[in-house]
């Protein structure tokens, strides 16, 4: 009677703190201050408890644990009782699984998960007790664990994992306690930590930038016609040698100042110091950091010192809410015909199926489609307005799309002038076409 009497009172005390650990697991600073809101008696309790639950839970687990050992013990004795030898230290085995999965990990678990607030405020005083007298030995044993296991230990104990809480975040999906989207976009911010910046960052390929020795009035017009607000000035080293960002509010303020500015004056008149960042650099440190100095654009560096590409505080956001569309951003159908004998195609178009338009055996080594046609042969980033004749073919750059305004659209039609000379080097005729006053396509050379 006697071990059953033990057993009783082990189960029940391994119950009541397997209820407070699912309780108290599942406790937050947003629900302790919403209790706090309501008035909840005894709320206040639970504010350091939530600010920090690492001591709180490590004690409440070890205490758990000592009526579980406790129920598995008497179990022991009350079997053995039974005068079997084998037969009655299997049938404790058997019944100790049963009780603490059955009773504690499903039913108290459950308890506590269900009325996790009103459990926590119950039972807030009496963790704190325990754990102001009782905390060092749990952190001596997790001290003690971590000494014997190799690599890097836990000091608060390996009691939860990113891997948890992203269970807990997709059973929250299936639950239908959160949508899908919201699951996607937890999980992108854990993602985010093990993110680099060359893996979000704009690649130097697609960098659109203005030499040093443009006007501000040239740069007016590329702003205008790239559709970008921030854009890196470079000097006679090109793209890697990055000596600013030229910001469109400033270039429009200085115009308004002083008309006469936007030709009298070059763009490094209004830089702005451009800040680097070496690519290997963690993108939420990145964030962080911008957000902190109120950066918006950020020049990325290799190993070697070059510059491998450009990232804006909304490449790093993508990657937490997914690819931010423009308002004016509609769905473009592959081929329009617009009835003069051009046609309006997509960039990533094929040169097959373009030749297919005009009766053309069309092919490139080295690019597919037709944007990768226009960038080879301005060996720069297309803008809206850049032409160029190819292969009988004068293809002119359309409407940018997407948050980084790349040329979705081209308008091709048959040159009706005299065949260009080919350029050296190339393998067909192929010529950039002035489009008229202003600048070319400055833009990031291939």
């Amino acid at each position: 009677m006697i071990d059953l009497a033990i057993g009783l009172v082990a189960l029940l005390w391994a119950s009541f703190f397997a209820t407070a650990d699912e309780a108290f697991a599942r406790l937050s600073p947003g629900r302790v201050a919403k209790l706090v809101a309501e008035g909840a008696p005894r709320a206040e309790r639970l504010v350091d408890i939530a600010a920090d639950k690492a001591p709180t839970l490590s004690t409440i687990r070890f205490f758990a644990l000592i009526g579980q050992v406790a129920l598995i013990v008497a179990l022991v004795d009350l079997c053995r009782g039974t005068g079997w030898s084998v037969g009655g230290y299997l049938l404790a085995a058997g019944l100790a699984v049963a009780i603490v999965f059955t009773g504690l990990t499903v039913g108290a678990g459950t308890l506590g998960r269900q009325h996790s607030s009103q459990v926590a405020l119950k039972t807030a005083g009496l963790m704190r007790l325990l754990t102001a007298v009782f905390f060092f030995v749990p952190q001596i044993m997790i001290w003690i664990g971590n000494l014997i296991t190799p690599g890097r230990g836990f000091p608060e104990g390996p009691f939860t994992s990113e891997d948890e809480l992203r269970q807990l975040v997709d059973q929250a999906e299936a639950s239908n306690q959160i949508e899908a989207d919201e699951r996607r976009m937890i999980h992108s911010v854990f993602d985010l930590g093990d993110t680099l910046v060359r893996e979000v960052m704009v690649p130097r390929t697609e960098v659109v930038y203005i030499e040093q020795s443009k006007t501000l009035r040239q740069a007016l017009s590329l702003a205008l016609r790239s559709g970008f607000s921030r854009i890196p000035v470079v000097g006679p080293g090109g793209i890697d040698d990055v000596v600013g960002i030229a910001y469109l509010k400033d270039i429009v303020k200085r115009v308004f100042d002083d008309p006469d500015a936007q030709a009298g004056e070059q763009v490094t008149a209004i830089l702005r110091p451009a800040v680097c960042c070496p690519d290997s650099k963690p993108a939420d440190d990145l964030l962080r950091e911008m957000q902190t100095d109120r950066i918006h654009l950020v020049v990325v560096v290799d190993e070697f010192g070059g510059t491998a590409g450009i990232v804006a505080i909304e490449d790093i956001l993508e990657e937490i809410v997914g690819e931010i569309v423009d308002e004016y951003d509609d769905e473009i159908a592959p081929i329009t015909d617009l009835g003069d004998g051009s046609y309006k195609v997509v960039a990533r178009l094929s040169l097959d199926d373009l030749g297919d338009l005009f009766g053309l055996e069309l092919d490139d080594a080295e690019v597919d489609s037709v944007g990768g046609v226009l960038a080879k042969v301005l060996n720069q980033v297309p803008i809206p307005g850049a032409q160029v004749v190819w292969e009988g073919l004068e293809l002119r750059a359309d409407q940018p799309v997407g948050r980084r305004h790349q040329v979705g659209t081209v308008l091709v039609r048959r040159w009706p002038g005299p065949e260009p000379e080919p350029r050296p080097g190339s393998g067909s005729a192929a010529s950039p076409v002035e489009p008229g006053p202003g600048p070319q396509a400055e833009g990031a050379n291939p």
